[in-house]
Order: structure tokens, then C-alpha cells, then sequence
């Protein structure tokens, strides 16, 4: 049984593995490294590596700190899974969790805060006091939708008037070893130099929770009912952010904010922190702020998000987008039938009638507002060619004209489409051109760009998923991006 069960993860982990080669980024504190074993065989990166044996049994676990064994929960087991109540909380507000222990069992909760800290990757902020975890109700489902909103009160967490904002995780731990984890922003209430939007609502959209074989569903994929992966057009329209993400509970996508985090935060960066339903729902203001920053992969908007964000251009912010397929469908937020609001995330996608919910199809190209757009996914990693190696983007990193930076060309790719229109600008350039072998194998390329707004607002694409991990991840790093990147905040900072 438990290696049919391991099956159905493999399938899940193998569908999202084309769709972000870099996985969660270095977490060493949260889980293992391992995503692939010598036999070839793929596994989720939320099965740890010593736990599992060649045939796919799972082997007692390690001992982890105090002399206690540590496991990863999963969503077939549900050993401990949860949620927040919102995705983001302002200081001296409150964050509700909901939690499903199985078997009942007295569990704690350890919230880190992510930043750079000597090189750890997060500090430990607060620990709950010894909870009473119980069997939570089965998620419901209607149709593809699933929720687990009807779940009870675990623990809330009064957030201190004192905190730091920034991105958090709490992590879950039961008494017995078993682990999982839950993200969540505390957010910015104050003016500073930079304000980052952390993507939830992309995070949402490839969230497949429970991924059982049976009911889990995102806006990719769905089981059919013999437990095999379908795909987008059997996919769900409509998913919910009341429910815990898959696997270790960490989204997918994870890795590309954190890995700016903490670079950005290791060089004294001044961030505020927000969430893409924040942008959404008002809640933040980009126009306050010198730069907003969209650091991981940033694919569902809102029409909400897209205004705002125009809007702060147009008064002078600059915006910096610094993954690849951007603002690729659009979306929509809508309530639960309680009354709460953007709890649900809809996209029909190509269905139904009319055009598909894709920006550019609906009138609007990505490129009017990034100045490149979604090419499409990158086979295997390709160097980045440095293009305009005279820019002072390029200063101090001893870039010259067509040198290659390897690897930097990776997951997914944005070029500039010729017959899309541009945005408004009194200066546009193309810092990088760099061919590259899509998943059919049609040669194509990428592109970066950078333009000023007629506002005075800087707005820079770096066009490949591999900007961010270039920036703070062992085996990744890349010292020109880096000098880039700051070159770029420096400038917005000092309103250049």
C-alpha cells in the first residue's frame, strides 16, 4: 500500500518539476535537498531522501534534534496538516491555523522568520505552548474545488505591535516527529525604499492538496478515478485558499522570493512586504514606495493587481520582475458563501466560450506593462547572453558584450513579440538575448529588458526564472547577476 501511495506522489512531483526546475530553494533548516535518486526515478521533494528505500518503501526516519525522529508529513497519512486563516497579517492583528493531526496527538508550532541571518536562512521568532491536535473533518469538495474552510481553531497567534514584518513559516510538529509547514506575510504598515509582493495567488494555482490520488485538484491538475494525473483540461476552474499546501506544505514556488529575501536583506536592503491578494484587495499602495519588487514566479493577476500596479508606474514607482511568464492569465477573486473575501481563485482558462483568460488574449499583452512577455519553458539550462554589456546595469560586473553567463537561462523564458505593443517609455533597451531549445525542440530565445516610463519609473524583466536563485543559492550563485541586481535597486533607491 504505501508504495501505490508513493506512486501517486511521483506522478504529482514529475507533472510540476518542468514548471520549476529550482523547486523551493535551500530551506536546510525545514527539509532535505534530494529531488532525484540514482535510479532515475523522480520523487517529491517533500520525501526525504533517507527515508526512502530503493523499492519505495519508507525507512524509519533519522534522528533529528533531542534525539527525536523527524518525518515529513504527506497528504495521504495527513499526520499533520494546516492552514492559515488569511495569508497575511498586520502587526498587532491576529493569525488563526487550522490543523488536522492524524492519529490525535498533542503537536507545537515553531514560526521562523526568513531572511538572511548569518547565512542560516531564517531565526526562530516565537513557539506556541503544547496544542491538543485532533482529526479534522475531510476536505469538501465540489466539483474540482476543494476546501477545508469548515476546519476548527488550532491555534491563533497574536501577532506583537513589535514584530518584524516579512515573510514567515510556521513550522508543525507533532509529538511523534512528524513535521509540515505553513507560510504566511506579515505585512507592512509603514513607507520604506522597496515593497515586495510575494505571490499567493500563483502559489494557490498549482497547489494540488490533497495530493491522495483522489480529490486533490489545482488549476493544472486533477485524478481521474483510477488515481492517474490529468491535466489542465480536466483540471479544476475554481480552487481555495482555505486548505493546506501539498506535500510538506510549502508552495511550489516558494524558493524564488526566498532566495531575494535573503540576499536583499543581507545587504540592508529596506523591504516592506506584502502579499498579491494585499495588492488585490487595497490593502498596500504601490505608489507609496520608490520600487515594488515581484521577485518569484508571478503568473496569475488580477485585474485589481494590474491597475494598481499601472497606476504606481505611472506616478513614478519603479517595478522589477525578476522571474520569467508574468501576469500570464488572468484572474478572478470571489468570496466563500460565509462572506469572507478572495478566498477562491477562478480560471476558466481556454474553456467555454469566448477568448481564453489569457492577458494578451483578452487585449492587454503582458508586455504593454513589461516590456517583454511569456515565450515559452526552457528545455535545459542555457547560458544568458549579456547584450548592451556598456549599460550601467552591466557596471562592475566585468560583463563584456556576448559573454555567456551559464545556466541563467532556465525553467521559463519571456522575449520581446514585435507585434505586441510596448509601453509608453522615453527609453527602452534589451540587456540580454540567448538562444535556447524549447520542450519540442524549436530553437527560440530570451530576452531582459529595461525601459523608463515616461513617469520617470524604471521597469526591468530579467526574462528567466534563474535570476532569483543566481542571487543567494549554493550552486547557483552568480556574482554578475548580483552586482546587476543591486546597480538596478541602487539606482530606484536613490531615485536615479
Amino acid at each position: 500500500m504505501a508504495i501505490e501511495q508513493i506512486r501517486r506522489w511521483e506522478s504529482g512531483a514529475l507533472a510540476h518539476a518542468v514548471t520549476d526546475p529550482f523547486g523551493q530553494g535551500p530551506l536546510p533548516w525545514l527539509r532535505g535537498s534530494e529531488h532525484y535518486f540514482d535510479n532515475g526515478r523522480v520523487v517529491p521533494w517533500y520525501v526525504d531522501s533517507t527515508t526512502l528505500a530503493a523499492d519505495g518503501r519508507i525507512l524509519p526516519a533519522p534522528r533529528g534534534g533531542g534525539g527525536r525522529a523527524t518525518r515529513t508529513a504527506d497528504d495521504v497519512g495527513c499526520q499533520i496538516k494546516g492552514f492559515a486563516s488569511t495569508g497575511s497579517v498586520a502587526p498587532g492583528e491576529s493569525i488563526d491555523f487550522r490543523v488536522t493531526v492524524n492519529p490525535p496527538q498533542p503537536f507545537g508550532v515553531d514560526v521562523y522568520r526568513i531572511g538572511h541571518y548569518g547565512g542560516a536562512g531564517a531565526t526562530k521568532i516565537t513557539t506556541s505552548p503544547r496544542l491538543s491536535g485532533t482529526v479534522q473533518p475531510g476536505p469538501l469538495v465540489a466539483e474540482r474545488t476543494v476546501s477545508c474552510h469548515h476546519w476548527w481553531l488550532s491555534w491563533r497567534l497574536p501577532v506583537p505591535a513589535d514584530w518584524s514584518t516579512g515573510a514567515h513559516v510556521a513550522v508543525l510538529t507533532t509529538a511523534d516527529g512528524h513535521r509540515s509547514h505553513i507560510p504566511f506575510t506579515v505585512r507592512d504598515t509603514r513607507a520604506a525604499d522597496l515593497l515586495l509582493v510575494i505571490p499567493d495567488i500563483t502559489w494557490q494555482a498549482y497547489n494540488l492538496f490533497p495530493e491522495d490520488g483522489r480529490t486533490g485538484a489545482s488549476l493544472y491538475h486533477a485524478w481521474d478515478e483510477h488515481g492517474r494525473l490529468v491535466g489542465e483540461k480536466e483540471a479544476a476552474v475554481t480552487v481555495g485558499f482555505d486548505r493546506p499546501y501539498a506535500g510538506a506544505g510549502l508552495p511550489l514556488h516558494v524558493g524564488h522570493s526566498y532566495d531575494f529575501i535573503r540576499w536583499a536583506e543581507r545587504y540592508g536592503y529596506d523591504l516592506a512586504y506584502a502579499e498579491a491578494r494585499d495588492l488585490h484587495a487595497g490593502r498596500v499602495d504601490p505608489a507609496r514606495y520608490r520600487g515594488v519588487v515581484f521577485a518569484g514566479h508571478d503568473e496569475y493577476w488580477t485585474v485589481p493587481m494590474r491597475r494598481a500596479v499601472e497606476r504606481a508606474r505611472d506616478h513614478g514607482t519603479s517595478l522589477v520582475f525578476l522571474s520569467a511568464n508574468t501576469m500570464y492569465w488572468r484572474v478572478e477573486l470571489g468570496h466563500l458563501p460565509s462572506g469572507e473575501p478572495d478566498r477562491l481563485l477562478s480560471c476558466r482558462k481556454r474553456r467555454g466560450p469566448g477568448r481564453s483568460w489569457l492577458w494578451r488574449e483578452q487585449g492587454e499583452p503582458e508586455q504593454a506593462l513589461l516590456g517583454i512577455q511569456y515565450a515559452g519553458q526552457v528545455a535545459a539550462p542555457a547560458p544568458l547572453i549579456v547584450r548592451n554589456a556598456d549599460h550601467w546595469l552591466w557596471e562592475g560586473t566585468e560583463a563584456a558584450e556576448g559573454d555567456e553567463l551559464p545556466g541563467l537561462v532556465a525553467g521559463e523564458a519571456d522575449r520581446y513579440f514585435p507585434r505586441a505593443p510596448l509601453p509608453a517609455h522615453t527609453g527602452r533597451i534589451l540587456l540580454a538575448h540567448s538562444p535556447y531549445r524549447d520542450c519540442g525542440g524549436a530553437r527560440r530565445h530570451q530576452e531582459t529588458s529595461l525601459y523608463r516610463a515616461p513617469g520617470g519609473a524604471l521597469v526591468f524583466s530579467s526574462g528567466t526564472f534563474a535570476w532569483t536563485p543566481a542571487l543567494d543559492r549554493p550552486g547557483h550563485v552568480d556574482a554578475r547577476v548580483q552586482r546587476a541586481t543591486a546597480n538596478l535597486l541602487d539606482r530606484i533607491c536613490k531615485h536615479g
